[in-house]
């Protein structure tokens, strides 16, 4: 692949990280093609082409198709090929870790140096399978490996339980993903397995702490 004037659109909804971050990039041999504070700006850009690599803070409110998980796993999922690379101060191994499983393989904290973010880029953008993360990422992924590793879930289990514990019934989700209520039940089960939970209101609060979903989102059901 040609290293040289790689395409990238920024995404922060503070205005003078995006100044530093575009300083910091317009210095090497990446090109920012355009800037977004948003969710409803990214798509906005990307539907237009036009990008190799998405830098993207994690929290963005605010944004028609939300922030977080919910955003990253939208636009993985609608433009398979951009490449991301997610910037965030979370430090909860949790949501790092669901990061990582979703396929945002480079991830940066907002701690460490902004110099990081020139070789995270060019290894999202150089590899498929590549992965960076910067020191502060590296050392929690690192520390609680064990715990991450078991918490992991597939694309497929973090999209049933973001849709139900938003509100929506096992069939609903069956006709609205395509599959039969009895893959559903099965991956919400097996989702349910992994994170260690066996009541609705546990899963719930899981949602809320990994980012699937908004606390203001989340529908209680009777277990």
């Amino acid at each position: 692949m040609d290293v040289k004037n790689i395409k990238v659109i920024l995404a922060d909804d503070h205005p003078s990280v995006l100044a530093g971050i575009k300083s910091v990039i317009s210095a090497s041999n990446l090109k920012v093609v355009a800037t977004a504070c948003n969710s409803t700006e990214i798509i906005h850009l990307l539907d237009k082409g036009a990008c190799d690599v998405l830098v993207a803070d994690y929290a963005m409110p605010g944004g028609e198709f939300g922030d977080g998980i919910p955003m990253f796993e939208f636009v993985l999922r609608r433009y398979p090929e951009v490449r991301i690379v997610a910037m965030t101060m979370i430090d909860n191994p949790a949501i790092l870790g669901q990061l990582r499983s979703l396929g945002v393989r480079c991830i940066l904290s907002k701690t460490d140096d902004v110099s990081y973010l020139i070789s995270a880029v060019h290894i999202a953008y150089c590899s498929d399978k590549g992965e960076f993360f910067s020191p502060t990422i590296k050392a929690i992924l690192h520390e609680c490996s064990g715990t991450t590793n078991r918490r992991t879930l597939s694309q497929r289990e973090s999209e049933v339980l973001r849709l139900y514990v938003s509100g929506m019934g096992i069939s609903e989700i069956a006709g609205k993903l395509h599959r039969s209520k009895q893959t559903v039940s099965s991956q919400k089960n097996s989702a349910m397995r992994k994170i260690g939970v066996d009541r609705d209101i546990d899963l719930f609060q899981y949602a809320v702490e990994v980012g699937l979903v908004p606390s203001s989102r989340v529908v209680a059901k009777n277990s």
